[in-house]
């Protein structure tokens, strides 16, 4: 009897870690805290989101698909890079785009100490303050990764945790149709797309073919009845569910 109840124990306390270590990562996740992830499933809104930015060229090159098709996007980015092209972060947001907080380094918050975090995001806003002046008080967590802490730090400088519900998978640059195809296979109405205008690496990362993918899928979606608005704005009108 004893080893069987050792037994269960065993598996009882693996399957509470690999659910611990899964609310850390999953986007959809709500154990570590409350965080922004959708909007009402059904509905005709989308936000394109885009991390690691700003990046030369291809942050350019996206604000100017952006506007031939006259779509504001939320853009999420390093701090570092902010610094590094000062210029781009201006574009973005004279562009009339949303801005948000994605961390100075990019770095796992859920192996970061709690000063770590509070540096990270307090560094990155100051590098937005000092190029853009006002912006966002959006913040999204590097890779996805949150604990209970990354929220409640982030709560306290004013900051909302904003996830997503739908990847373009587009990190590793695969091609703009396969980009597409893997959205298309996600998207349900009222859905925060996340894709990359830039790479955590190191500035120039390739985001040619996210820049074609995000064409396709305005040209399809607009044709299907769908608005494009900014998590800001979702947010603005009270249609945000995944927060409870």
């Amino acid at each position: 009897m004893l080893p069987t109840l050792i037994g269960l124990a065993t598996t009882a306390a693996a399957a509470a870690a690999s659910a611990a270590a899964y609310q850390s990562m999953a986007p959809s996740g709500q154990w570590y805290g409350q965080t922004f992830a959708s909007g009402v499933r059904g509905s005709k809104q989308v936000a394109l989101t885009y991390d690691d930015g700003p990046n030369d060229p291809h942050t350019l090159k996206l604000l100017e698909v952006l506007a031939k098709h006259s779509v504001r996007a939320t853009f999420f980015m390093i701090g570092r890079y902010v610094q590094q092209r000062p210029d781009i972060a201006r574009a973005v947001a004279q562009a009339g785009h949303v801005i948000g907080n994605h961390t100075f380094t990019h770095p796992l918050l859920i192996f970061e100490s709690a000063a770590q975090t509070r540096s990270q995001l307090v560094d990155c806003r100051q590098a937005l303050d000092d190029t853009i002046g006002e912006h966002s008080n959006l913040f999204r967590p590097p890779f996805g990764g949150r604990r209970p802490a990354t929220i409640r730090i982030a709560r306290e400088l004013g900051l909302r945790t904003v996830m997503w519900n739908v990847t373009g998978y587009d990190w590793n640059a695969p091609p703009a149709a396969m980009i597409a195809k893997k959205v298309a296979r996600q998207m349900r109405g009222g859905d925060v797309i996340l894709l990359h205008d830039g790479g955590h690496r190191a500035m120039g990362a390739d985001r040619e073919q996210t820049v074609i993918a995000t064409e396709n899928l305005i040209q399809r979606y607009k044709a299907e009845g769908y608005e494009f608005v900014t998590v800001g704005e979702m947010l603005a009108v009270g249609i945000g569910i995944a927060e409870s």
